[in-house]
């Protein structure tokens, strides 16, 4: 069933023009072709930014939020009690006055005890501040180094330029190594943030919408290395990543109460946000991955399909937060 599954998968009319098959994609005269069993490294390499993170989290974010006048709060724990410990993990976290009151007769204490092993038990799940900053900061400094990472690499490629060259010569298209490592980083990337999604503050308004956000971002990019669409999938990473940095530094900075400066950040976010993602994204992005690729092959592959319907569910998410960061710019301007 494995064997069966695995070669409907790999099916050529799936990933590439008519009349073409996997041995075109051995590496031959001077071409590189990317190879799907290369994605197997972003896994460990997911680690290796973990380790980073770790250390970067401790050794830079922690005495720059010093520098920046953020305390370490200290969080008083309640004294163990495994009946009220199982009662707020399984029952309720909030639980009524006539619940408490029955969890004092059974743990043979006051009602005022057991409000206040609540209350602190509660205050255990919201993470401090400093934790806050930390977590910024590592999403900064990546999105930061992905950028300018992002315009070294593209820079002086004509594609850059004239989306139109992402196509010429496709799918014949040589690798490069800034390319490959490029790609590496970016998908390790959001494995490392899917495998900290248990630890990482939980986001109350789009929890569920950065969770498909990251899986939509690596089967994108699986796949678009997989098909060797890796010119237009390097302009998505970048257009995307350059807004990004602006967000988690206006983060950082309120987080200090740096309120002058994080309204400042904040608003230069909100304009290359909407000039990234709401204006280029769709009409320069989308346009060459909709409609330029009829020049080249009068059959659209399955793959056509795929990615553009995952590059349309990004655009979506970009609609839904669009909306949120207007509210939130409404609110600054007329709300003070």
């Amino acid at each position: 069933i494995l064997k069966t599954l695995n070669s409907w998968f790999w099916w050529e009319n799936i990933w590439m023009p008519i009349n073409c098959t996997w041995e075109d994609f051995v590496d031959r005269d001077g071409l590189v072709f990317p190879k799907p069993h290369q994605l197997y490294a972003t896994i460990p390499y997911a680690f290796v930014l973990l380790i980073i993170r770790f250390f970067s989290e401790r050794y830079v974010a922690i005495p720059l939020a010093k520098a920046l006048g953020i305390k370490n709060m200290r969080r008083v724990k309640p004294q163990p009690n495994p009946v009220l410990e199982s009662y707020f993990r399984e029952c309720s976290k909030h639980p009524s006055q006539s619940e408490i009151q029955g969890l004092a007769k059974k743990c043979n204490c006051t009602v005022h005890l057991v409000e206040k092993w609540f209350r602190r038990r509660r205050n255990l799940e919201i993470p401090t501040v400093l934790r806050k900053f930390q977590e910024a900061f590592w999403r900064f400094s990546f999105y930061l180094a992905s950028s300018i990472a992002g315009l070294i690499f593209l820079y002086d490629k004509p594609w850059f330029y004239d989306i139109w060259q992402t196509w010429v010569g496709y799918p014949f298209q040589t690798l490069l190594p800034s390319q490959y490592w490029y790609y590496m980083a970016e998908i390790s990337f959001y494995w490392s943030l899917l495998f900290t999604l248990g630890i990482d503050n939980k986001r109350k308004a789009d929890f569920l919408a950065h969770v498909v956000h990251h899986l939509a971002a690596i089967g994108l990019m699986s796949g678009s290395w997989c098909a060797n669409y890796v010119r237009l999938g390097t302009l998505v990473m970048f257009v995307h990543d350059t807004a990004d940095f602006w967000l988690e530094a206006a983060k950082m900075f309120n987080y200090a109460h740096w309120e002058k400066t994080c309204n400042m950040l904040f608003i230069i976010f909100s304009i290359v946000f909407f000039i990234t993602r709401i204006i280029l994204f769709p009409f320069w992005i989308l346009r060459a991955t909709l409609y330029l690729p009829t020049f080249y092959s009068t059959t659209p592959v399955i793959a056509y399909f795929l990615f553009n319907g995952q590059l349309l569910v990004l655009q979506g998410l970009h609609l839904y937060w669009g909306y949120l960061i207007f509210k939130i710019l409404k609110r600054f301007i007329f709300l003070k």
